[in-house]
């Protein structure tokens, strides 16, 4: 197979359809056993209703990655993951799925693969592909129950923004977490009360321009620390650390940045697993479904 087939073959391995039909989990790995502690919270009632919760994760960086991997440990029984990117060796120090072993690789498929092994039975979608205003009907978002938003890029933020609330879907969204060294200074709030976080600040001055008035819960932090300059990059220059050789249609961000942020994965883990809590919570509170 020569290197272009190989390659639109790797594409086509990525880009699975949302919410496809699950693997069949051996015996040992069913879902009320590899759940049974959360089920003594939740009881039985709570993981039904999270095994019929459909969940799409947009961006999966430092946060975004472990978040979804919180609502597949969680019992959720549907993931979309969306990430046009590859995997970096400067990934490694924050991302669920960069290891020295998955450098080069989609993050969208690496995820799904290291996903599958935790829980079989989750029925979980790779997306290689940018969302944007153009693109967005490619995504299904009406399928979805909730849309996770850990996108870095702001127009492409606000677009996932302005779509998730014309079609009333419950999106929760993460604001800037680089950084940062403290994960006990983040906080939640609607998007129109942050303050001090510079992203929220963008997010907020976007939507007033598209006219959107919404309410919109977010996770932030005000807390920023300067970038030691003996660490200054090298992303995006001659000099970059990034696989010079990503796959075939990925989409490298690093060049676009004006400035390359330090993150830690004390902080954008925790963003991550609030995030995760608050579809879990949101879930387990709704009132359960009318009998058939």
């Amino acid at each position: 197979m020569n290197e272009g087939n190989e390659q639109r073959k790797k594409i086509s391995e990525c880009n699975l359809s949302p919410f496809p039909i699950p693997h069949s989990p051996s015996p040992l790995f069913k879902r009320e056993k590899i759940l049974q502690r959360l089920a003594l919270i939740t009881g039985n009632e709570g993981i039904e209703r999270l095994a019929g919760s459909k969940v799409m994760v947009f961006g999966l960086g430092g946060v975004g990655s472990w978040c979804a991997e919180a609502l597949v440990r969680s019992g959720v029984g549907a993931l979309t993951l969306v990430d046009s990117d590859t995997v970096c060796v400067t990934n490694i120090n924050r991302q669920a799925q960069a290891t020295t072993k998955t450098i080069g690789e989609f993050k969208a498929r690496a995820l799904r693969s290291r996903l599958l092994e935790i829980n079989p039975g989750c029925r979980i979608s790779a997306l290689c592909r940018v969302f944007s205003a153009e693109s967005a009907k490619e995504f299904a978002l009406e399928d979805a129950d909730y849309i996770i938003d850990a996108i870095d890029s702001l127009t492409n933020k606000l677009d996932l923004i302005e779509r998730s609330a014309a079609l009333h879907k419950k999106l929760f969204s993460c604001m800037g977490m680089a950084q940062k060294l403290d994960p006990t200074q983040i906080r939640s709030a609607d998007i129109w009360e942050t303050s001090r976080c510079p992203l929220a600040r963008l997010v907020r001055n976007g939507l007033r321009k598209r006219n959107f008035t919404g309410r919109l819960t977010v996770v932030y932090s005000k807390e920023r620390l300067p970038i030691r300059a003996e660490a200054a990059g090298s992303c995006g220059a001659a000099r970059c650390l990034c696989s010079a050789k990503n796959q075939a249609g990925a989409q490298e961000w690093c060049s676009s940045k004006k400035i390359i942020n330090g993150s830690a994965v004390t902080v954008t883990a925790t963003a991550g697993m609030i995030l995760a809590s608050f579809v879990i919570n949101d879930v387990l509170s709704e009132p359960p479904p009318p009998p058939v």
